[in-house]
């Protein structure tokens, strides 16, 4: 059973840094994409990275994704935290292995930011 697991939130003020972390177990096969999502309260999930795409607009700067070469990890570099980031964050991994399409997500990781 595949696992995603993120880690590295919590709460910081304005204008500091967090770095979050996905580890995946349970795979056979890398991952032919991860990302990093967001869900605010009362908001959509939004996209905010993929390791092929790189880091969504609103958050360029700031943000930078990178991911484990061979390994199913992925990470989350956030630095000048605003308090518009406060959101849960997921690690999404997706792609097609075979017949099989897949698109696995973890639990998320609350990341507050406080002003």
């Amino acid at each position: 059973q595949v696992q995603l697991v993120e880690s590295g939130g919590g709460l910081v003020q304005a204008g500091e840094s967090l770095r979050l972390s996905c580890v995946s177990s349970g795979s056979r096969f890398r991952f032919d994409t991860m990302s990093w999502y967001r869900q605010a309260p009362g908001q959509q999930r939004e996209l905010v990275a993929n390791d092929i795409s790189g880091v969504s607009t609103n958050v360029q700067g700031r943000f930078t994704i990178d991911r484990h070469s061979t390994k199913n990890s992925v990470y989350l570099q956030m630095n000048n935290l605003k308090s518009e980031d406060t959101a849960v964050y997921y690690c999404n991994a997706k792609g097609v292995y075979g017949k099989f399409n897949y698109d696995y997500w973890g639990q998320g990781t609350q990341v507050t930011v406080s002003s």
